[in-house]
């Protein structure tokens, strides 16, 4: 056995497998209620004085805000907030809602002599869903921002986050199937963690075509009971019929499919603006091994990353005394790169056995566990 298969085997879950495992980081969601509505938005909010963030867009089409001011050369240091939300380049109104609440604590950056003279940098993006509910008008403002952050902040450290059809993740669909919130977290040998959160909305698929199985959990590593051959003809051909009628359904009101995944990858270890950007970047391998194809056209995956610093990122130890030329350091980040797409990759497939079957106007959206079971 390798040192890097020792490490890997040494890796564990949180004890809520989950992003708010992060000290510091609390989840809140809240979804546009009304007929015709299936959308909504979800805040990671961190601690007071923010977490050093990141930010990597892959996708061909998205829909971001502040994103710039997260690029390490650039003044902003720390953020306070992350939004994620539906309702495409409409939904991002849902930022100044959580703009406001941050604004009202004195939470941002300072940019007078008087305490409450703040400026919140809350970056934000948006995923496709518009029309998903019937109503081509639902769509998240900065009232339903606003709400997404006070349930964030009304949670209390450590609270579990609740997947499936919520916030961002209410009107996602991927590759036909319901999509939505998945989150999962990892602790390394060295104490650090590192968990994902994600909205899962794209044009590919999270199930292999020739099995049925979830990418996901292929990938991480996880021991599959593939559906039996009848099982996974019958998924195929109900998803079939499903966006046949969902394209009858939606004829008149958008053309499918225009998608985007949101992520948030987050980490209490002590990184630098440039390590948390790197940390995005290889964070979305993660989310290419739990969707086929990925960061098409058509797409606007964004991937944003938090690092708290509660944990220093402390070397390994060689066994061969000092590291001049830190390269046990190096392998530490390195750790918590893997960790990150793995992470992700476990989130994806997360939000597709969490979400549940959506039936109505704006088309029929079958999950993964009605097509094959848990």
């Amino acid at each position: 056995m390798t040192d890097t298969d020792s490490t890997r085997n040494a890796v564990r879950t949180g004890p809520l497998d989950a992003l708010t495992d992060v000290p510091g980081l609390r989840v809140g969601h809240a979804e546009l209620a009304g007929p015709g509505a299936l959308t909504g938005t979800t805040v990671v909010l961190t601690e007071p004085g923010g977490a050093v963030a990141a930010v990597d867009v892959r996708g061909g089409g998205p829909g971001t805000r502040e994103t710039d001011a997260l690029d390490p050369r650039n003044l902003v240091q720390r953020v306070e907030a992350v939004v994620l939300t539906g309702g495409s380049a409409f939904g991002l109104d849902a930022a100044s809602g959580a703009v406001a609440w941050l604004e009202e604590a004195g939470r941002g950056v300072p940019v007078g002599p008087d305490p409450a003279q703040v400026v919140p940098v809350v970056p934000a993006a948006a995923l496709f869903d518009l029309g998903r509910g019937g109503a081509w008008r639902a769509r998240p403002d900065a009232a339903l921002g606003r709400a997404a952050i006070e349930a964030a902040a009304g949670t209390a450290p450590g609270t579990p986050v609740v997947e499936g059809n919520v916030g961002a993740g209410r009107g996602a669909v991927v590759g036909g199937m319901k999509g939505g919130i998945g989150t999962a977290s990892l602790v390394l040998p060295s104490g650090v963690t590192v968990a994902a959160l994600a909205a899962v909305n794209a044009v590919g698929s999270v199930a292999d075509p020739a099995t049925g199985a979830l990418y996901g959990r292929l990938y991480a590593g996880e021991r599959v009971a593939y559906p039996d051959p009848a099982r996974h003809a019958a998924a195929r051909r109900a998803l079939a019929a499903a966006r046949e009628e969902t394209a009858r359904r939606t004829a008149g009101s958008v053309r499918q499919p225009l998608n985007t995944t949101l992520a948030v990858v987050a980490t209490d270890a002590a990184l630098t603006r440039a390590q948390a950007h790197k940390l995005a970047g290889t964070a979305h391998d993660g989310l290419a091994r739990a969707v086929r194809p990925v960061h098409l056209l058509t797409d606007g995956d964004t991937v944003f990353t938090l690092a708290t610093g509660a944990r220093p990122l402390t070397p390994l130890s060689n066994g061969q005394g000092a590291d001049p030329a830190g390269v046990s350091a190096l392998m530490a980040f390195n750790d918590i790169l893997a960790a990150g797409a793995d992470a992700l990759t476990r989130a994806v497939a997360k939000a597709a056995l969490a979400a549940e079957s959506v039936d109505g106007p704006g088309g029929v959206f079958p999950s993964y566990r009605e097509l094959y079971g848990g």
